[in-house]
Order: C-alpha cells, then sequence, then structure tokens
C-alpha cells in the first residue's frame, strides 16, 4: 500500500481541530477501554489499516487483551463483552453503516438502556469520531505503524 498524500501536512488547522475534538471526547467521561472498542470495531468495518493497527495498539498498552482484541470481529457470539460494550459496540455498527430509514426506535432504545443521554450523545460523538478519522485515512491510505513513535505506540508488544 503507497499512501496517497499526507492530509496533516496539506490541512494542519483542520488536523489539529480533529485532534482537538478527539481529545475532547477521550476526556468526556466515557471509559477508555469502550471508546478503544469502538474505534476498533469502526476501523475493522471501514478498513482502516491504520486507524485499526493504531486503536489495538493503543487498546493493548491500556491493558487490553489479545483475545477480547481478537473477539471484537464476533462480538455477538463472544462471551467476552459486558451488556455496555455490547450496547457500545451495537451503537457503533449502527452509526457506522446507516441503514437507508436511519436509526430505528429499537437501536436507539437498546443504547439508551444502557447509556444515559450524556453517555450516549459521548458514544456518538466518538463514532462520529472515528468514523471521520476512518474516512480520511482509508481515502489517502495513510500507512499503518506510521504514526507509532509520534504517539508511543512504538511501546506496544504482543506475544
Amino acid at each position: 500500500m503507497t499512501q496517497r498524500l499526507n492530509a496533516m501536512q496539506q490541512s494542519p488547522e483542520l488536523f489539529k481541530k480533529m485532534v482537538d475534538y478527539s481529545l475532547a471526547i477521550s476526556k468526556g467521561g466515557l471509559d477508555t477501554t469502550l471508546l478503544l472498542l469502538v474505534d476498533i470495531r469502526a476501523s475493522q468495518i471501514n478498513g482502516c489499516a491504520l486507524c485499526l493497527d493504531m486503536h489495538i495498539k493503543q487498546a493493548k498498552l491500556h491493558g487490553e487483551g489479545e483475545l477480547r482484541l481478537h473477539h471484537l470481529a464476533i462480538w455477538r457470539e463472544s462471551p467476552l463483552f459486558d451488556e455496555r460494550e455490547r450496547a457500545a459496540l451495537a451503537w457503533t455498527e449502527r452509526l457506522t453503516v446507516l441503514p437507508a430509514h436511519g436509526v430505528d426506535d429499537a437501536d436507539y432504545a437498546a443504547a439508551r438502556a444502557a447509556f444515559s443521554e450524556q453517555e450516549l450523545v459521548q458514544l456518538t460523538h466518538g463514532v462520529m469520531a472515528i468514523n471521520a478519522w476512518n474516512r480520511l485515512n482509508v481515502a489517502f491510505r495513510t500507512e499503518p505503524g506510521s504514526l507509532d513513535k509520534a504517539y508511543g505506540l512504538d511501546k506496544a508488544t504482543f506475544s
């Protein structure tokens, strides 16, 4: 895979605003592990190599187990995720691949049962942000691992 262009170099002001938005979401009160699971699942769906690589490394550095990372692709069948994580992953999938009719009441009710109104707004912003990052990096084929040193992800180890 050859990177098409460097979006950060071409539009540093917009890149910084996206980073600031993502940082605000991470400080909004939702559990870091939950947000990382959301980032990874959306990145899997969107086929974003950079984001998938980055967020798996972040999750690993945050203490996430490798088996749960492998099970994210099959989270519905896996016993490794709690109800709140399942609700977040279902919401992530629904908003990442929007159906033609929009988000139905049942999907909203399931998410709302697991999250307060404020938490659901935070979670929705998290899904919005990772989808924006995915689209940016898929469009320009940003190379996986290219930001590891800058973000301290070169410290992530896998067995």
